[in-house]
């Protein structure tokens, strides 16, 4: 229950990305995006690093009926490489729960809806990003379900613009992060027996990239949009 969801190569990119953004923070180009996230700049380096390594670790909670199961290996959907761990005598499908990519997402998600007193318009996002990603996820043989990448980060950023300039970045993390798990993976369980995945992790192999993601280009996408309002100037003599 023990593995990264993608292969090294595809890994390396999402740690590197994860540096570049912290080198962002360091010298202040993010820092007013995490502001508005309601996040201190200093406890993102720390959201983001477990949340990447806690895509290692898979919590199971359920287990499917018998079946033929993926014998391991590496499945690749939409050029990026997921990882399918290989297993020795086991006789079923383990549903698990992804540290990284569901716990840490969710209960931060929660913090920002009451934080922010967002909960109806975190609900809306969340059905809209929910709809999108549901439409475009696909189950895959031996890994269970996926959908491309930048799907939720770039939904998750227009909508939330559309929703709240205001609480854009909060309402783009809220979004894109509980709308890819419903929507990819909640929402497709009664899709998963027959694909022959040893562990099928919810937040895992497959969505983990675009919730990790989200927390990076979604805010990011949003904060860019967003400008400070300027002083009233000073009626004329």
């Amino acid at each position: 229950m023990h593995y990264f969801p993608l292969a090294l190569p595809f890994l390396l990119i999402l740690f590197f990305i994860f540096l570049a953004l912290l080198i962002l923070i360091e010298i202040g180009i993010l820092g007013y995006a995490y502001q508005r996230l309601g996040i201190k700049p200093r406890y993102v380096f720390a959201l983001l690093l477990f949340s990447l390594l806690g895509s290692y670790v898979n919590i199971p909670v359920y287990q499917l009926p018998p079946e033929i199961l993926h014998p391991g290996g590496q499945v690749t959907f939409f050029g990026v490489r997921h990882v399918i761990p290989y297993v020795t005598d086991w006789p079923a499908t383990i549903i698990a729960v992804n540290l990284g990519g569901a716990v840490i997402p969710t209960v931060l998600s929660i913090y920002l809806l009451v934080k922010n007193r967002l909960l109806l318009r975190g609900l809306l996002g969340i059905v809209i990003v929910t709809v999108i990603v549901h439409h475009v996820a696909r189950p895959v043989n031996g890994m269970g379900i996926a959908e491309p990448i930048f799907v939720p980060p770039l939904a998750a950023a227009a909508v939330a613009l559309l929703i709240s300039r205001r609480f854009a970045p909060a309402l783009a993390y809220i979004s894109g992060s509980l709308g890819t798990l419903i929507g990819a993976d909640l929402l497709n369980i009664k899709n998963l027996q027959g694909l022959g995945a040893p562990v099928v992790s919810i937040g895992g192999a497959g969505t983990f990239d675009g919730i990790f993601l989200t927390g990076i280009l979604a805010v990011f996408l949003a904060s860019l949009m967003i400008r400070p309002r300027r002083p009233p100037q000073p009626a004329g003599d």
